[in-house]
């Protein structure tokens, strides 16, 4: 059965249909699979589809007629992967999903800190939860508004499918988790913004200001993509949840823009994109305005160093600059 371009099944989502993604809009699939750092699109970064043959290779480009048509659904959540390919990757890349109510008491740590109180958006009870029926209360005057914390920056360090960010299924079961019990950090400002906007005009620019807010990398490309997809098609049930029908391509493409933006591809190790030979001489850095093309890319001439590595660069949407990520965990000014 299909529920919004996903395979639904007893409850379980069997994967986001990229066919699906492609069929509604072909841009929108090329857009999530873009890689703003080389201009080229993700790798594959993993050798779990080498056997399928030539453009399948580790340091291949996805590229999306290897993912549709004939090709479709090869890219699959963890729950849903053989538990062979699952011991692999867990020896190979430390690759171990995070149990969701685990998630959601490290999420509520991050949320008692800011509100300095307990309980604000659920009760948790060993490995369960139950969310809090009423209105996420926030002072009428200070610094602690509604607006403050959707715009409060979170980050989902190697976020593999984005599991602290968004939590539309159970990251062990992958049974479905309703709108109104989710615990991701994004699925807390999304329904603060449900709870305090009036209009749909109010309410998309706030939305898209929450999704502004998280950011995540990851090194392998078929995680990246599921996480960027998980992100997309949050907002889109949150958006159907306040108005009943389905955001427009233009503005789907706008959150797809801000997406391939915050969640990137990188080797946490040198900040840099996978398979980056790390120059330790000094760095000649550039940093400049964007200007956006007719498919939303952004046009730059590559942030390299004398040698042509690629270090990785995210976008601060309030100042509207392009930072990369090694000064900011440097400590450098941008």
């Amino acid at each position: 059965m299909m529920k919004g371009d996903v395979f639904v099944q007893n409850d379980v989502i069997l994967d986001i249909s990229e066919n699906a993604i492609s069929h509604l809009n072909v841009s929108l699939l090329e857009i999530l699979l873009f890689d703003r750092t080389t201009r080229k699109k993700i790798l594959w970064a993993t050798d779990d589809y080498a056997e399928r043959g030539i453009s399948y290779a580790a340091g291949d480009e996805i590229k999306p007629d290897l993912i549709t048509g004939v090709n479709g659904n090869i890219i699959r959540s963890r729950v849903l992967k053989a538990t062979e390919q699952k011991v692999d990757r867990t020896r190979t890349r430390a690759e171990v999903f995070t149990p969701s109510w685990v998630c959601n008491q490290q999420n509520n740590l991050i949320d008692e800190q800011w509100f300095e109180g307990k309980q604000v958006f659920n009760v948790t009870e060993g490995t369960t939860w139950t969310a809090i029926d009423a209105k996420i209360p926030f002072p009428e005057k200070g610094m602690k508004t509604w607006k403050k914390y959707v715009d409060a920056r979170r980050m989902e360090i190697t976020c593999g499918e984005a599991p602290y960010l968004v939590s539309r299924y159970d990251t062990v079961t992958g049974i479905t988790i309703p709108i109104k019990e989710r615990i991701g950090l994004l699925d807390r400002k999304l329904r603060v913004v449900n709870e305090n906007t009036d209009t749909r005009e109010d309410w998309m620019i706030w939305a898209k200001r929450a999704i502004e807010s998280i950011y995540g990398y990851e090194f392998q490309g078929d995680n990246l993509l599921l996480a960027r997809e998980n992100v997309l098609y949050t907002y889109i049930e949150y958006y159907r949840k306040q108005f009943g029908d389905d955001p427009d391509i233009k503005t789907l493409k706008e959150i797809a823009l801000v997406i391939s933006w915050n969640l990137w591809q990188m080797d946490g190790f040198n900040c840099a994109i996978p398979y980056c030979k790390v120059n330790t001489e000094p760095e000649q850095l550039s940093l400049f305005d964007l200007y956006p093309d007719d498919m939303g890319v952004f046009d730059y001439k590559a942030l390299q160093d004398t040698k042509g590595q690629s270090l990785c660069k995210i976008r601060d949407w309030r100042s509207k600059e392009t930072v990369l990520y090694k000064n900011i965990v440097g400590g450098k000014e941008k």
